[in-house]
């Protein structure tokens, strides 16, 4: 079983309905987190939402609670609080994208995914990971061809996986394909 956590975002039903592509998916708000499904989970999604992850300090402890424990993908704001909880600085953007597709390009050899291997994808963001960001384990894998902003990271080892950009957005061409990928990862 897949658990989504919600991030009050519009675009959660849509990746919850992406997920149910692959497994049986429960969705609850992050302030009304039930137990028994997180613990009967298999995966936990971190949602896309508004704000900063310092927002979501329930999630934090969420995300520390099962590492390494159960497989865990992060999309938009998900991917910014895994990253936050690592110690990593999340900024803003000199650019806002929000519904811009852009090409990213994978870009490291631990992917699951091609190496030079490029993708149409759909983002939603105003913040980005402040670089240098190094922390064991856990490689940035796609970035933006233009702005050479990191789109995603991978942490093969304890199974947790982040995009930036939305794979459930119809501007994401094979989002279906990427989430997959992961979750047989």
């Amino acid at each position: 079983m897949i658990y989504v956590i919600d991030h009050n975002d519009s675009f959660t039903h849509n990746v919850v309905h992406q997920f149910s592509l692959f497994d049986q998916v429960e969705c609850d708000n992050y302030n009304e987190i039930n137990k028994k499904k997180l613990q009967k989970a298999s995966v936990i999604v971190f949602s896309p939402g508004p704000g900063n992850p310092r927002n979501y300090p329930t999630t934090s402890k969420i995300y520390k609670q099962f590492k390494g424990k159960k497989k865990m993908i992060g999309i938009c704001l998900g991917f910014q609080q895994i990253l936050f909880c690592e110690g990593a600085k999340i900024v803003e953007q000199k650019k806002i994208y929000h519904g811009f597709q852009s090409d990213i390009k994978v870009v490291s050899n631990k992917s699951l995914f091609k190496k030079g291997e490029t993708f149409k994808v759909g983002r939603y963001h105003s913040l980005k990971l402040k670089e240098p960001f190094k922390i064991v384990n856990f490689d940035i894998t796609m970035r933006c061809l233009k702005s050479k902003v990191a789109m995603s990271f991978e942490n093969n080892k304890e199974k947790i996986y982040g995009f930036q950009f939305h794979p459930e957005s119809f501007l994401t061409i094979n989002g279906n394909l990427l989430i997959k990928k992961i979750l047989s990862a």
